[in-house]
């Protein structure tokens, strides 16, 4: 399962596409300085947006992974699970999936197929994040039997809102992603 991602926008890219859905995005202290970054993985610190009731979303960053017996819970699956509270959605344009027996296994990046970037379901607990997970969509489906939780831009305000119930949550349909093998 996704155990790399990236996201290499701005934060003006962030704020203006949380602004053309009258999202009001928030954050402590001054502006973050958020860098590009081209590999995230687990028990990195990530920026996240973090639901709250009334909606909008706190800019913060976390450490993506729960604590776990063996080692950090960095997927989470949401079959048959409602999640009211400990919202969040991650901003990424990319992740990366690994196909093969044994290394080196072939690394594919997936990307929006319209460009930009798209929002992964999480929770948060505590101090840290992990990503919501569902069946895969026919363009994942090739390279891995799961896929994490890419919502739709028209159900980000939904999803950030706690006091609302979650918005549905689906694989992605055929043609959203962008598949390219970078080894």
């Amino acid at each position: 399962m996704c155990n790399e991602f990236r996201f290499e926008n701005s934060l003006q890219d962030l704020l203006e596409a949380f602004s053309q859905l009258s999202v009001p995005i928030d954050w402590e202290g001054g502006a973050p300085n958020l860098e590009p970054r081209a590999s995230i993985r687990p028990t990195d610190p990530a920026y996240l947006l973090a639901g709250r009731p009334g909606g909008g979303g706190r800019l913060s960053q976390l450490r993506w992974g729960f604590p776990g017996p063996r080692g950090p819970v960095i997927n989470f699956r949401s079959e048959g699970r409602t999640f009211g509270s400990g919202r969040c959605l991650v901003p990424a344009d990319g992740f990366f999936e690994f196909t093969g027996a044994k290394a080196p296994k072939s690394k594919w990046l997936f990307t929006a197929a319209e460009g930009g970037f798209f929002a992964i379901a999480g929770l948060i607990r505590d101090d840290r994040f992990t990503l919501l997970t569902c069946p895969p969509g026919p363009d994942i489906a090739p390279y891995h039997d799961r896929q994490i939780v890419i919502l739709p831009r028209q159900h980000w305000a939904a999803w950030l809102d706690t006091a609302q119930p979650q918005p549905p949550i689906a694989p992605l349909p055929a043609g959203v992603l962008k598949v390219t093998q970078v080894r």
